[in-house]
């Protein structure tokens, strides 16, 4: 009996540990493997979100060899001469590269647009080629579209070239205005990220330090002055440092501002004020304003396509003193041999991309 009791206790003992490894077992099947069919063991992958091109995915990518793919992250070093093709995915496209490659209409630059991605091809790049290339999706509701900013990708491209440091500028002695109200950019951009890069100016002879406040620098952008000062004015150069020789910059004008932003200041003059029949009468209109700042004028007049007269526009810079730089734009109406027809009141207005000024003078008869 005793025999019995022992037996049946062992088979029971069995039995309970054969589950618990049975159960162990179990888990572990159910874990990182899976058994197919035919007794092959695959590991379980986590499904894959789709692509759906939300913020924060970046669209843009580099077309490389053998049809493989490089998504473009904020910046991306490229090597010169070699043709680079970027796609953004869509069915309709809008992107944005250097600004030259417009005002040359360089014909190295093709888009192209398919039903799934739009292609941008640029072939035999330079240095000179080096900025920022973006696309975006454009969202349409019948005839109006517009840019839907949260699905625009960007990628600050760097073609880089040990002989060129710098990137290349069609301009060999740059003007860099500075004003009060806002920072003031020496675009000195590298084509190298990794380049050391100073400012420094001719005289007298001194380097700028970058302190990342007052003064900052930005590969992309160059050096930034945050708060603009008159002592900031003179030539500058930037000097660019790497394992080869060093390289210098273009030079750069720093001029000091005394005319803030904003619509044109204007003033009318005309002389003489009273005239007579066959007298001739010049009305002046002169704008002060913004160094880089263009103006346009629109007269009218008394005579007004009936009688002939000759229009003169031109402008130049001008030192105020203290270092300040003003742009004097003009534009003169000549009336040539008076007639009743031409007394009146002249009008002048004056058009800039702040605003438009209008201003009126009388000239009369004696």
């Amino acid at each position: 009996m005793k025999t019995w009791v022992v037996l049946c206790l062992a088979l029971l003992w069995l039995e309970l540990h054969n589950g618990d490894c049975q159960q162990i077992k179990r888990r572990k099947d159910v874990g990182d493997n899976r058994i197919r069919p035919g007794g092959k063991r695959v590991k379980l992958r986590q499904p894959r979100p789709k692509d759906g091109g939300g913020k924060g995915q970046s669209l843009l990518t580099q077309v490389l060899d053998k049809g493989r793919f490089l998504r473009l992250g904020p910046t991306t070093s490229l090597t010169p001469g070699r043709n680079v093709e970027l796609r953004c995915k869509g069915n309709n496209i809008g992107w944005s590269y250097p600004t030259y490659l417009d005002t040359f209409n360089d014909s190295r630059l093709s888009i192209k647009q398919s039903d799934k991605y739009s292609q941008l091809i640029l072939t035999s790049p330079s240095a000179a080629d080096t900025g920022t290339y973006s696309c975006w999706v454009i969202v349409c509701d019948g005839t109006e579209c517009e840019k839907d900013y949260d699905r625009t990708y960007m990628s600050y491209i760097y073609f880089t070239d040990k002989d060129n440091l710098f990137v290349p500028s069609a301009i060999h002695f740059e003007i860099v205005y500075l004003r009060p109200d806002s920072p003031a950019v020496v675009p000195c951009r590298v084509t190298d990220p990794q380049a050391k890069v100073t400012l420094h100016r001719e005289v007298p002879a001194e380097e700028i330090t970058a302190n990342n406040t007052l003064v900052t620098y930005d590969p992309t952008k160059g050096f930034v002055l945050q708060s603009p000062a008159p002592e900031h004015q003179g030539v500058f150069y930037c000097k660019a440092v790497t394992k080869v020789t060093p390289q210098v910059s273009t030079k750069y004008q720093l001029l000091y501002v005394e005319v803030p932003s904003g619509p044109p200041f204007v003033s009318l003059s005309a002389f003489p004020r009273s005239a007579r029949g066959g007298d001739n009468v010049n009305v002046t209109c002169t704008v002060l304003g913004e160094p880089d700042v263009d103006v346009s004028f629109i007269w009218s007049y008394p005579g007004q396509d009936r009688r002939p007269v000759h229009i003169l526009t031109s402008w130049r810079l001008v030192n105020r003193g203290m270092g300040h730089t003003t742009r004097v734009s003009q534009s003169v109406l000549t009336v040539e041999d008076m007639e009743t027809i031409d007394f009146g009141n002249y009008i002048c207005k004056a058009k800039n991309q702040h605003g438009e000024t209008i201003v009126t003078v009388k000239i009369i008869s004696e």
